[in-house]
């Protein structure tokens, strides 16, 4: 048997419950993270002990099944459902003669093939020389690690060259830091002309492959003039875009917010990504309002709404008022949608009639404080006609003798601000 079909590899998913409660689902997503890397599962292993060997992760009793099983299915990669140490991998690696990847390499492979932006490949490769420092061995060019595999190749005798390579990768990863904080710089004076404005920010937050650039697409669809152009990148697969993509939504009652797409979670999510990718996740820690996209047709959707949370806490992203919307109802028998409760709404995010609820409840969270007013501004004070026009909500405008008439729905910062401007009685 080839350990190829159609071109994808075939490996082996294994792993080791060690007490984890939720060890059957994060399996079954290694599985999935598997086929994101365009890997084919070709058999799973699993071993339910209370703790992990600290030499080879699992009992030398299941390593030597991993060997005959991975002979009898032709298969030379074995993926780890955990991190491991450099040790445990070298200690497999030598007693099976087969390449071993664990989880955390096979995220930070699937990121690396996902990255399109120069923000997005900066940040994955620090994080992928980040976590080969301590895992390298001498050899030609230690960065031609980035590309491989399982890494058994690379990993060869000898340790005369050891603190030249490391001494070589961490001098690439200040140069790429040094390279990263220019791009968030730049993204950073983007960010800062939107918070000029005083249009509210919807962060869009979830697991990976919850619907989130599909909601996304549905709410610009209810904008006043649709473009084609402005909908972002969708695809039923894991981390389809690792961009966050900010859009203005301009509905027809005149009520206008600025909505953003995140990158997805997933469960372990390697530590020194969460770190890289904080600059990307900073729209959700600026948002007024963070919508959680959630899977309700997966049964594991509780946990995947707790990796979330926990992901979000780690970044600093914590205190904001929140919609938990459970997409793909109409995948989930039984499920009546689109319907709200509370700061839960049920709905498809192909479905115009539930993307028009979420549309009412994103509102009715928003606007709540913002009070509709009358304004009139003296011409000697037009500067504050033009920052209203150009940053608030307007429903009217009109020009008299007495000066420029607006009436303008404002938030409770900007009802201070221009309080002087305020008709009581008009």
């Amino acid at each position: 048997m080839e350990n190829t079909t159609n071109g994808k590899e075939r490996v082996i998913v294994a792993g080791v419950s060690h007490k984890q409660v939720d060890f059957d689902y994060t399996m079954e997503e290694l599985g999935s993270l598997v086929e994101a890397n365009n890997m084919e599962v070709a058999d799973v292993i699993k071993q339910n002990v209370d703790s992990v060997s600290a030499k080879t992760y699992f009992g030398s009793g299941k390593v030597t099944e991993i060997k005959e099983i991975a002979n009898a299915d032709d298969v030379t990669t074995i993926v780890l459902n955990d991190e491991l140490t450099p040790s445990q991998i070298r200690n497999l690696e030598k007693e099976t003669k087969l390449s071993f990847m664990d989880r955390t390499e096979l995220i930070l492979q699937v990121f690396s093939n996902r990255a399109h932006t120069r923000q997005a490949k900066l940040q994955v490769e620090i994080a992928k020389l980040q976590y080969q420092l301590p895992r390298i061995h001498p050899s030609g060019n230690p960065l031609d690690q980035q590309s491989s595999s399982g890494g058994l190749a690379n990993r060869g005798a000898g340790e005369t060259k050891l603190e030249l390579d490391r001494r070589v990768i961490r001098k690439r990863i200040t140069y790429l830091k040094d390279q990263l904080k220019t791009v968030d710089k730049t993204i950073n004076v983007q960010s800062r002309r939107r918070t000029n404005t005083s249009l509210p920010l919807v962060s869009l937050v979830g697991y990976t492959n919850a619907g989130k650039s599909t909601t996304m697409n549905g709410l610009l669809n209810f904008n006043k003039e649709e473009s084609e152009d402005r909908k972002v990148f969708e695809k039923d697969m894991l981390f389809a875009t690792l961009d966050t993509s900010v859009r203005k939504i301009d509905l027809e009652d005149n009520t206008s917010f600025l909505l953003s797409d995140t990158v997805g979670f997933v469960s372990k999510l390697p530590h020194n990504l969460i770190e890289s990718f904080k600059t990307t996740l900073k729209e959700a820690k600026d948002a007024d309002l963070l919508v959680q996209v959630i899977d309700v047709s997966d049964e594991h959707w509780k946990n995947m709404l707790e990796v979330t949370e926990k992901t979000l806490n780690e970044v600093g992203v914590t205190g904001k008022p929140m919609i938990y919307a459970f997409n793909k109802a109409d995948l989930k028998a039984g499920q009546v949608f689109p319907t709200i409760e509370g700061d839960n709404i049920y709905y498809s995010a192909l479905d115009p009639d539930s993307i028009k609820k979420m549309v009412d409840l994103i509102k009715l969270k928003l606007f709540a404080e913002y009070k509709l007013v009358d304004l009139l501004i003296p011409y000697d004070q037009q500067k504050f006609t033009e920052e209203i026009l150009k940053n608030s909500q307007i429903i009217s405008k009109e020009f008299t003798n007495d000066g420029s008439v607006l009436k303008a729905n404002l938030s409770p910062d900007e009802l201070e601000k221009y309080e002087r401007f305020i008709q009581v009685n008009v």
